[in-house]
């Protein structure tokens, strides 16, 4: 009797121990537990920050990689050739007519120092020199500043007009035919130049990251950064460009500020600059035998050779004192 107590009693504990850790197996209530906890609030928002973490590195490294591309192509833009230079200063000339150029202004400074003013060949051959080597890339380096300057002017209101009628709507081609359409150049022509790649099958963002190439400014580059990103990385476009257009503005008003502020030193250098000239045409001009030994001796050319270099020197530091790069 009494072993039938005992393996009664053990046949109960065994069921006992076998409904507790079974049991809830074969009922589905671990499943219910685990299915509870995965959709509970605390668990949903880890999920959801670690998945907004994911697709905030994702998309970082995307516009990383797009910005690592987009510089491994502009390496060449500090250094252009001739044929670039003559399109950034928005000269249709050619390679050949510059040199042509060149080549002219070279012979017209030759004959003017060595036959009118009967300096020599000391003289005239450094100057020709100069004339033909200087005076070109002058020239074209003047043009493409005032280029330049024009279409900084024009650039925000170019870009407000995409971000208006993005806004409305329109596709980002129609907006950018507006503005070759309707715009003042040189932006008039820039984005013709991008319309007219994407008739020929160019993607928007390669051919405006090609502007870059005609106008190199940060305000071009800045364009064709956001609309390569927003290719590559997705986003709201119009909300991009019209942050674009207000760091353009604001670059405007800080190179204005910054030009009324070195406006003061820029006149005392002219001053300075100008004043040896000024006192040596009045003193020619009362005893021009007094002065005439500075280009009639030749220990006064060596003296007025010596002074010119140090008023380059002098003129190249106030210039490098009173410009200022942002």
């Amino acid at each position: 009797m009494s072993s039938l107590a005992f393996a009664f009693l053990i046949t109960v504990a065994v069921g006992g121990v076998l409904y507790v850790f079974i049991y809830p197996m074969i009922s589905g209530e671990k499943r219910v537990e685990q299915r509870l906890k995965e959709i509970s609030v605390d668990e949903i928002q880890a999920k959801r920050g670690r998945k907004t973490a994911d697709a905030t590195t994702s998309r970082r490294q995307q516009v990383e990689d797009t910005l690592k591309q987009i510089e491994a192509k502009q390496k060449n833009v500090k250094n252009p050739p001739i044929e670039v230079r003559l399109q950034q200063a928005g000269l249709s000339m050619t390679k050949k007519q510059y040199y042509l150029f060149s080549a002219a202004s070279g012979l017209v400074m030759f004959a003017f120092m060595f036959l009118f003013s009967g300096m020599g060949l000391f003289v005239a051959i450094p100057a020709a020199g100069a004339a033909a080597f200087g005076t070109p890339r002058w020239v074209v380096g003047y043009l493409k500043k005032k280029r330049e300057k024009k279409f900084i002017k024009e650039m925000p209101n170019a870009i407000d007009i995409i971000v208006r009628g993005v806004k409305a709507g329109l596709p980002i081609g129609d907006c950018i035919r507006i503005i070759a359409n309707e715009a003042t150049e040189p932006v008039k022509g820039e984005f013709r130049q991008i319309a007219e790649g994407q008739a020929v099958g160019m993607s928007l963002q390669d051919s405006a990251l090609k502007m870059y190439e005609r106008v190199p400014l940060p305000e071009a580059n800045f364009f064709g950064i956001v609309l390569a990103i927003q290719a590559q990385a997705g986003g709201n476009l119009s909300e991009a460009l019209g942050n674009l257009s207000r760091v353009l503005r604001e670059r405007k008003k800080m190179s204005d500020k910054i030009k009324a502020m070195s406006m003061e030193a820029k006149a005392s250098a002219a001053i300075i600059a100008s004043l040896p000239f000024a006192v040596m045409m009045l003193v020619f001009l009362t005893s021009p035998g007094y002065i005439e030994l500075l280009w009639t001796t030749p220990t006064g050319r060596v003296l007025m050779a010596g002074s010119a270099v140090w008023m380059l020197m002098g003129v190249m530091v106030m210039r490098k004192m009173i410009n200022f790069d942002f």
